[in-house]
């Protein structure tokens, strides 16, 4: 089947109350002696939503919040071993979850180099995912103008003359020590990946580089992981929560985590319900997809090669709904340069930029179906294509490099 329409609008509504009630201090249980504290979240029941309240009765207990996640009414925090059964005990508290690494989706070590080129700026190109979803096609009618997109990842490359333009600022919520604040205004990549995921997204439509499939979209840098791609579970919510606070359209978050945490489920729910899009990589372990993209408030992307393959590592499953280019793309890189990486980290930006598309001119999301024919859980709905959405037409394999 070739034009394919489908919506990328996952809605679920949720309506939360928040009722300010008086905290009574009450005495902390000793902690194990020789044990450090353990970062957990803390989510409060509706009727406790006062946040000195929250900060008030963890600290009673020896803990110290880190981070508000008001979007779940709940608290990142460290908590002294064996005081979480106590707080479970307290009748403000619904459930403490676990604050779990996540880590960036980029390249499995098999796929490849990806190291940063020299800074001196290279002729444009087109690069093949981008030519292969024909977004170029689209850029008469539509280019991301106008359309916020959040990067949750390790940072953009702010001064990188093929993304400059379109980088409005960011947030840093990655602390130097976990157990001490993050500067807010740190969002500058320290990895490479976030910048890469930019490009992909909105590289400038200019005479260096690359061109990214929405050239004029708004980029914000929404750091959540740290140099090594890596973060916990509460940054990614905080970034989710601060996307829907400050009206993102698509949030972008090629990272991921083999642990199905409510508070990632609800965090991703409730900024579905308040209409900022999710997409998320699927995962690079060629078995289940990894949350956040397991979720149904959540588009979950899969990767495919430059014969329209699904590699082997792209993981599958009954979550994913669209499939891109992912095998060897090259973007931008931190330090002015570019480089070339795999993974399902490189699959959803080629969506994110779609969607942008899609947002700047009301057009309506479409993929093409790939082998075998109809939804499969290796490809959803096929390979998107944002230069059909927009001129309406199919044009399948014209692309092909």
């Amino acid at each position: 089947m070739k034009g394919t329409v489908v919506s990328p609008r996952v809605i679920i509504v949720c309506c939360l109350a928040a009722l300010a009630v008086i905290f009574l201090a009450v005495p902390a249980p000793a902690a194990p002696a020789g044990q450090g504290p353990e970062r957990a979240i803390v989510v409060f029941r509706d009727s406790f939503a006062d946040a000195p309240a929250q900060a008030g009765l963890l600290r009673a207990f020896g803990g110290e919040p880190l981070q508000s996640l008001w979007l779940i009414n709940g608290v990142a925090a460290a908590l002294p071993p064996g005081v979480a059964k106590h707080l479970l005990a307290r009748g403000e508290v619904v459930r403490i979850d676990p604050d779990v690494e996540v880590h960036a989706l980029a390249k499995p070590p098999w796929a490849g180099g990806n190291k940063g080129q020299p800074p001196a700026q290279p002729p444009q190109e087109l690069p093949w995912g981008v030519n292969r979803i024909d977004a170029e096609w689209a850029w008469g009618a539509a280019t991301g103008a106008g359309v916020n997109v959040a990067v949750i990842d390790t940072g953009i490359d702010s001064s990188h003359p093929d993304l400059a333009a379109n980088v409005a600022g960011g947030i840093n919520f990655v602390a130097k020590t976990w157990w001490k604040p993050a500067a807010p205004s740190k969002w500058a990549d320290d990895n490479g990946h976030g910048t890469h995921v930019a490009g992909i997204i909105a590289a400038l439509d200019n005479d260096i580089g690359v061109a990214g499939v929405a050239p004029r979209a708004t980029l914000w840098a929404v750091k959540v992981l740290d140099k090594n791609g890596s973060g916990y579970l509460s940054n990614v919510i905080a970034g989710i929560q601060w996307s829907v606070s400050n009206h993102i359209d698509v949030a972008n978050m090629s990272l991921g985590t083999d642990f199905d945490v409510p508070s990632l489920h609800d965090a991703c729910d409730a900024a579905a319900a308040a209409g900022v899009l999710l997409v998320a990589a699927a995962g690079n372990d060629g078995a289940a997809v990894d949350y956040p993209g397991a979720y149904s408030s959540v588009i979950a992307v899969a990767a495919t090669d430059i014969n329209d393959l699904r590699p082997w590592w792209s993981s599958f499953g009954p979550q994913v709904y669209l499939a891109a280019p992912g095998v060897s793309v090259k973007s931008t890189w931190k330090g002015g340069g570019y480089a070339y990486a795999s993974g399902t980290s490189m699959a959803a930006p080629h969506v994110t930029g779609t969607l942008a598309l899609n947002l700047s001119a009301n057009l309506s999301a479409s993929a093409d179906d790939l082998s075998p024919a109809g939804w499969d859980v290796y490809t959803g709905w096929g390979l998107v294509d944002a230069g059909e959405a927009a001129t309406g037409a199919v044009n399948y394999g014209d692309d092909l490099p």
